[in-house]
Parts: structure tokens; sequence; C-alpha cells
């Protein structure tokens, strides 16, 4: 999606460890209309009849998940990355590497939120390996992945399609040094 690129080419920042920074308006301040814009390729991508909810990760994947889920008409739910007291019953759980955190992190979906026969969409842009163990562990059908901005130089969302996933990114990073970003050709 030529806007986004144009959008993280302008404010995005590469930190040390090829973070890529795009918190000035996808997931610290989020501009809530261009975030629209994006829910709007992904409806348009996706086959959602059937959906039962959009489900992403604790902290950065939540802005976009919700305005995906309010335009899709379903609940979003969001994987924590640690236990709580008010978790009831049953419980999903992966364990996954942040790259942005450098170390293994437990993802945890309440077994009362997620069930055989829910179709799930994953609108995030990282733990996505993560998210796909917990929907499998449910017995839920992935309807596919939604990805804002992939670092393809990481090769995750190319193992996921490998496996035949469908999984839509509106960039995809291939390379980012602190001299600028360079996108993959879509």
């Amino acid at each position: 999606m030529k806007l986004l690129e144009e959008r993280i080419a302008r404010e995005g920042k590469v930190l040390p460890g090829n973070v890529v920074k795009v918190d000035g308006f996808l997931n610290h301040r989020v501009d809530a209309a261009f975030l629209g814009k994006l829910a709007d390729e992904f409806i348009a991508h996706f086959d959602i009849n059937g959906l039962t909810a959009v489900m992403t990760v604790e902290a950065s994947g939540i802005p976009l998940a919700t305005v995906c889920a309010e335009k899709m008409g379903v609940p979003m739910i969001f994987a924590k990355k640690a236990k709580s007291d008010n978790i009831e019953g049953g419980l999903f759980k992966s364990e996954i590497m942040s790259y942005t955190y450098k170390k293994k992190v437990t993802l945890i979906v309440s077994a009362e939120w997620l069930h055989p026969g829910d179709r799930i969409l994953i609108i995030d842009d990282f733990m996505m390996r993560g998210l796909v163990a917990i929907i499998e562990q449910a017995g839920a059908e992935l309807v596919g992945i939604g990805i804002a901005v992939e670092k393809g130089f990481q090769g995750g969302g190319d193992a996921l399609r490998a496996r035949g996933i469908d999984l839509y990114s509106l960039a995809i990073i291939e390379e980012a040094t602190p001299d600028g970003i360079r996108f993959r050709e879509q």
C-alpha cells in the first residue's frame, strides 16, 4: 500500500537492532483515520463472511485490530503477555521470541473467548506464529493474517506463506538501516 509506505518513509525511524519505529501514527500516538484506511484494505482482501473475531497481541496491535474489528462488525480478542487474576478457566498459550524486547514472551488467551468453529482474522505486525499456534490449539479456523508493517528481512511472513496461510501485508520492509528503509516490491 503506497500510502503506508510513504508514511513510514516520512515518519518512521530505524533504531539499533533493526527495530522500525512507527509509533507516531500506528501504535503509540494513533492516527485513527489513517488506521481506518488500513482496515479498508484488509476488508477488501480477506473473506470476512462468517468472521467471528479479530485477534492481535497485547499492546502495539490493539489500535489497528480494534478499528478493523469495528469495521468488520466483530469483537477483537488480544493475547495477553502475562496472566492476570481475572482470567478464569482454561488458557491457550504460546511461547515466542520478541525481537523488539529480545526475550521469550508467553502469549495467553482465555479459553472463554476462543472456540472450535470460530473464524479468526489476525491483525498484527509481529508475534504471528504465536497467535497461529493459539488458534490451532483452540480448534478455530484461521481466516488469514493482516499485517500493517512486515519486516520481510526476518522471514517470518514468508515462512507462514509457505505453510499456505493467506498473509497479506500492506508494507513489507526488505531492509532497514539508519540510512533508510527499502520496501519489497509487491
